[in-house]
């Protein structure tokens, strides 16, 4: 079958978010023989490959569908049946009257989060979309982003998360030993995970290490304290530690597929999340049991009233730690920028609420839709995933402090408290999930850019008619 890639003019530049392009690219663009089945095959294990990289990153189960929807048609396989759940997706391309099906799966073995490897996947279906490659050319460009080793040292990603952890810790209300202790207290985590990835332990048993490694300096330092001389409030270090471990789960993409319409693979994210966080809970209550048995008793957690004179600190707070995440999560240099941003303008619309008296849970709500909102316009000015935004924006607001404090009111017998307050992070966790939905659908659908109404005039011309020359007894009157 002959080549259409002249079918359609080209659209000059090449600055097109992948979420504009999904909905306005005519298909197919570059159309293979659909009765030839290796080349059929070819093209939909391209898009099965490209939703692997996407699902493994956190990416919705439906914007995943999407793509691999797109790359499909791209190739002539409009017609198509795509299954996203958990760890797999299913791919029927319907051909004709005459020719059977054509169907592929693939199954994700693995999570990653890995913002370079996004962004290039984001990259190469913008490229599917502009210069029509080939499915061959596709195939080993894809190849090459996935088996590309990562961007920075493995080291730097380490000092990432202690600085993402230093930030949290300055942000809930500590100084300059609180967050020195929170930045060596995640970096040991961190290598102590990593080793027991590495022997294979299942990732709930890291999680209740993380926790236990999470509360036990900061018990040690608040037991001899006195003789140390220095004062400092436990909770905070293992707010900060807490914050770090549930960084890595998919809270995003289980409320969102849970909105989008994608319950099954909600239902399994979501008990995934809690199962994790079940593990850092337990670790911590391990922590806190065995303090006890020493002799030491921590004190109760007091929450603060925010003074104003905090808010730019704790709004600089928010953005250095959404870029260390984002950092730790190797994103590319443009993406740490970014990053900053929405972290800045999470952890100020947040503050502001709490200025104004409403609650934790509507606050993170509001905050995580802007973090949203900004992620989806950033997507089209710094051609980055605003899936990178929106996680690395909501991570300063994650609720560990409210983890924690539920914990403790429960290991001391208040049981109210406790579970109020684990009701409230809960809360919490699904608001900013919420939130950063709202604030994508809205970026979306909010304004349109001018490259996409060049692309609907391409798709409905309209013809100028030349103006009449008005007559003399016209321009008289």
């Amino acid at each position: 079958m002959a080549k259409l890639t002249n079918s359609f003019p080209r659209v000059t530049g090449d600055r097109r978010a992948t979420v504009d392009v999904l909905t306005t690219a005519p298909s197919p663009l570059q159309p293979i023989d659909l009765t030839d089945d290796a080349a059929v095959a070819e093209a939909l294990d391209l898009a099965v490959r490209v939703g692997e990289v996407l699902l493994a990153s956190g990416t919705g189960a439906m914007d995943t569908a999407e793509q691999v929807q797109f790359i499909a048609a791209t190739y002539g396989l409009a017609q198509c049946d795509v299954d996203v759940t958990f760890n797999s997706i299913v791919l029927s391309a319907y051909r004709g009257p005459t020719l059977p099906p054509a169907s592929t799966m693939r199954i994700v073995h693995y999570r990653s989060m890995d913002f370079t490897r996004l962004a290039a996947v984001d990259r190469l279906t913008r490229r599917i979309r502009r210069e029509a490659i080939t499915p061959k050319e596709a195939h080993e460009s894809l190849t090459t982003v996935t088996t590309a080793p990562h961007p920075y040292n493995r080291w730097i990603a380490t000092l990432a998360w202690s600085g993402m952890a230093a930030s949290i810790s300055v942000l809930v209300g500590g100084g300059v030993l609180v967050a020195s202790v929170a930045f060596l207290t995640t970096m040991v985590i961190y290598r102590v995970n990593r080793v027991l990835n590495r022997i294979g332990l299942p990732f709930f048993f890291q999680q209740v290490v993380g926790g236990l490694v999470a509360a036990a300096p900061a018990a040690t330092l608040y037991t001899f304290q006195d003789q140390l001389g220095v004062e400092i409030r436990p909770s905070q270090i293992i707010a900060a530690g807490v914050v770090v471990l549930l960084s890595g789960l998919s809270m995003v993409g289980s409320v969102q597929d849970a909105i989008t319409g994608a319950p099954i693979t909600a239902a399994a994210r979501f008990f995934e999340v809690l199962m994790m966080t079940g593990g850092i809970i337990a670790g911590v209550a391990i922590s806190l049991r065995l303090a006890g048995m020493l002799g030491s008793t921590l004190p109760p957690v007091n929450v603060e009233a925010t003074q104003l004179a905090r808010v730019p600190v704790m709004v600089l707070s928010g953005a250095f730690a959404a870029m260390f995440y984002a950092l730790a999560c190797y994103a590319e240099k443009r993406a740490l920028t970014v990053a900053w941003i929405g972290g800045a303008a999470g952890a100020l619309v947040f503050v502001v609420t709490q200025q104004f008296g409403v609650g934790p849970v509507i606050g993170a709500a509001l905050a995580a839709t802007v973090v949203g909102f900004a992620g989806g316009l950033m997507a089209r000015r710094a051609l980055t995933p605003p899936l990178v935004v929106a996680v690395a924006g909501i991570m300063p607001l994650l609720p560990g402090l409210s983890l924690y404090r539920g914990l403790y009111s429960l290991l001391n017998d208040q049981l109210l408290v406790g579970l109020s307050a684990l009701l409230s992070a809960f809360g919490i966790g699904c608001a900013l999930a919420a939130g950063v939905s709202l604030g994508e659908w809205i970026a979306r659908t909010l304004r349109k850019p001018r490259m996409l109404r060049r692309v609907d005039d391409i798709r409905r011309p309209v013809f100028k008619t030349r103006r009449r020359r008005p007559l003399e007894a016209e321009k008289v009157a």
